[in-house]
């Protein structure tokens, strides 16, 4: 089968949940670099396969795919590997449910609103805008409190088996523990704490660790 091709920056979020995917599944592929932050923004001939200008896209033969949620659902189903979705109908909701809550709710305030301004910025010697953080702290209480709440008894957040729920939050928590707040706030929920610590250790977020980005973003 032929390889199929990721295109993409590995600072996003978005690209390193796909690459997770890929990686989780043993789906070897090609990874082509895009960089929306740069000057003039991608290049024109990008927009052909996202009309968005966002990253990443995906490509597999002569099948073109963008929007994260599509491109890993398509990677789980179309290649051999470990499940990454529950069969069972309420822990594959729960699954989704969490994915939305981390586009929705934890991606705005965990990666840009306090690790962009509080990390990000500083470094590139642009002052924080604390009351932007202030906000996304409140928010993230909620955000951290919620996943908590939804967790089972599992090491995983919805399932015995790692699903695209972890995959999803994982990228999003590594920039958010960047920060302080971040790593004081995991402290208050112990099963989310215990949870990073399993997520953190796979191979696969090894891989893709923003840490060892000469220019981490977001």
């Amino acid at each position: 089968m032929e390889q199929p091709c990721l295109f993409g920056a590995d600072y996003s979020v978005y690209v390193r949940i796909a690459r997770l995917a890929l990686i989780e599944k043993g789906v070897e592929h090609q990874r082509v670099p895009i960089d929306i932050f740069a000057e003039g923004g991608p290049p024109a001939s990008y927009l052909e396969r996202h009309p968005f200008g966002r990253i990443p896209a995906f490509e597999h033969g002569d099948f073109r795919l963008y929007e994260t949620a599509a491109i890993t659902r398509y990677v789980d189903e179309a290649f051999e590997g470990p499940r990454l979705q529950p069969v069972a109908p309420r822990q594959r909701a729960r699954m989704n449910q969490i994915v939305s809550i981390a586009d929705g709710y934890l991606y705005p305030h965990l990666v840009w609103g306090i690790y962009v301004e509080r990390v990000s910025k500083p470094a590139e010697g642009i002052a924080a805008d604390e009351e932007r953080i202030a906000t996304s702290l409140s928010k993230a209480a909620i955000g951290l409190a919620a996943l908590s709440d939804l967790m089972e008894d599992t090491q995983w957040l919805c399932s015995p088996d790692l699903t695209l729920a972890d995959l999803y939050v994982a990228p999003m928590f590594d920039y958010f523990l960047m920060a302080p707040e971040g790593r004081e706030m995991i402290e208050h929920h112990p099963k989310l704490a215990s949870w990073w610590s399993r997520i953190a250790a796979r191979p696969s977020v090894e891989m893709t660790d923003f840490s060892k980005l000469e220019e981490p973003g977001a």
